[in-house]
C-alpha cells in the first residue's frame, strides 16, 4: 500500500508528507521583529502544550541555555516569576486555554513577555498590549512546524545573549544538510529502498514505546507526539538511565508475548554510559520484550541528530497513519475536547 501514490493522495489529504518533506526550510525562516531591551532577565520560562511547547525541549539538547529554563505544559506559573523572568507565550493556535491562563497569571507578576503564535487570542493580545511577536506561518498543524518555533526560540535568545554565538548560522546550516537527508523517505521512493516505509511496517498495528538517551530525547518525545496524532497510534515515550531504575523491571514480568513495538534512539553522541545501558539492557530483556528497533542517528553534531532523527521519525509516523488507512492530519478528538471545556 506504501507505493500505491494514488492512495496515499487519496488519504493524505492535507499532503502531509509534502510538509514533512519541505519541514528544512521553517528552520531558515526569517522573523522580523523588533526585540527591545530586556532588562535583567535571570531565568527564562515558557509555556505551552503539545507541539506548541516540544520545540523548547530541543533547547535542553542544542544549544546550550545560559540561564535557567523552564517549560510550563500548566495553567499557571511557578512562584519564582517575576520581573526577572523572560516569559515566552507559545501557541500555534493562540487559543490554547492552558498557556492564555499562563498569560495571564505573568502579566500579573510583571515577567517581560514575547508571543509566539499564527492567530487567535494570543496574538491579539500581543497587538493590543504591543508585545514582541514572533508570527509562525499559518496552514499546517502544531506538531508540524516545530521547527518554525525552534527558528523563532533561536532568534529571540541569541540577541539577549542568554545562548551561544553563532546558533542561528549553525541551524541554517544544518537546515540545507537535513533538505538533502529526507530523499530516500519521500513517498515516491519503493519500500525496499526506504527506511521510514520499512519501519512504518514493523510498528503498524503495534502500541509503540521509543526511548533514547538524554541528549536526543527531544527528538524521541517528538516520535511519540507524531505517533499519537499523525498514526492515531498509543505510544509512550522515556529515556536512559532513568528507564533502568523503573521501567525496565516492568518489562520482566508475563506475559511474554507483548503487544508493543520497542524503539530505541541510540546515539553515539550520547555520555559513554547511556550507550552500554542499552545493549546491556536488550541482553537482559531478551526474551522478556520484543527486541528494539534500533534508529541510529546521522550528523556530526547534535543539532543535526536531533533534525534528522526528529523528521525521519515524522516519516515513519504518517507511514503508519497510512497503513492504519487514516488521514495523517486531523487531531478532531482534540477539537472537540476543546469544544466541550
Amino acid at each position: 500500500m506504501l507505493d500505491d501514490i494514488k492512495r496515499i493522495h487519496q488519504l493524505d489529504v492535507q499532503d502531509a508528507l509534502g510538509i514533512a518533506q519541505k519541514q528544512w526550510q521553517q528552520l531558515t525562516y526569517n522573523y522580523t521583529v523588533h526585540l527591545p531591551k530586556l532588562p535583567d532577565i535571570r531565568n527564562i520560562v515558557l509555556a505551552g502544550m503539545g507541539g506548541s511547547a516540544l520545540p523548547a525541549v530541543f533547547l535542553r539538547s542544542w544549544p546550550h541555555v545560559l540561564l535557567p529554563f523552564e517549560i510550563v505544559r500548566d495553567y499557571s506559573l511557578p512562584f519564582y516569576v517575576n520581573e526577572h523572568t523572560l516569559f515566552i507565550s507559545s501557541s500555534y493556535s493562540g487559543n490554547t486555554e492552558e498557556t492564555l491562563s499562563a498569560l495571564a497569571d505573568a502579566e500579573e507578576r510583571h515577567a517581560q513577555i514575547i508571543v509566539l503564535s499564527a492567530g487567535g487570542k494570543l496574538v491579539e493580545r500581543a497587538k493590543v498590549v504591543n508585545y514582541p511577536l514572533y508570527l509562525i506561518p499559518q496552514g499546517i498543524q502544531p506538531r508540524m512546524s516545530s521547527f518554525y518555533f525552534l527558528a523563532a526560540l533561536i532568534q529571540i535568545l541569541e540577541p539577549l545573549g542568554v545562548i551561544p554565538a553563532g546558533s542561528r548560522q549553525e541551524l541554517e546550516a544544518a537546515a540545507m544538510w537535513l533538505k538533502e537527508q529526507t530523499l530516500p523517505w519521500e513517498a515516491v521512493i519503493p519500500t525496499k529502498n526506504n527506511p521510514a516505509k520499512e519501519l512504518a511496517l514493523e510498528l503498524f498495528g503495534k502500541s509503540i514505546v521509543v526511548y533514547s538517551g538524554p541528549k536526543m530525547f527531544p527528538a524521541a518525545n517528538k516520535w511519540k507526539i507524531c505517533m499519537n496524532e499523525n498514526a492515531k497510534n498509543v505510544a509512550w515515550v522515556n529515556q536512559y538511565p532513568e528507564f533502568n531504575h523503573n521501567e525496565f523491571v516492568g518489562w520482566s514480568s508475563h506475559p511474554t508475548e507483548k503487544p508493543y513495538a520497542v524503539v530505541e534512539i541510540r546515539s553515539d553522541l550520547e555520555n559513554d554510559q547511556v550507550q552500554k545501558r542499552f545493549t546491556i539492557s536488550e541482553r537482559l530483556l531478551s526474551g522478556r520484550r520484543p527486541a528494539p528497533e534500533v534508529v541510529v542517528p546521522v550528523g556530526d553534531s547534535i543539532l543535526k541528530q536531533l533534525l534528522w532523527t526528529s523528521n525521519f521519525g515524522d516519516f515513519v509516523s504518517l507511514y503508519v497513519a497510512l497503513l492504519n488507512g487514516l488521514n495523517p492530519s486531523p487531531v478532531e478528538l482534540v477539537e472537540k475536547l476543546k469544544q466541550l471545556l
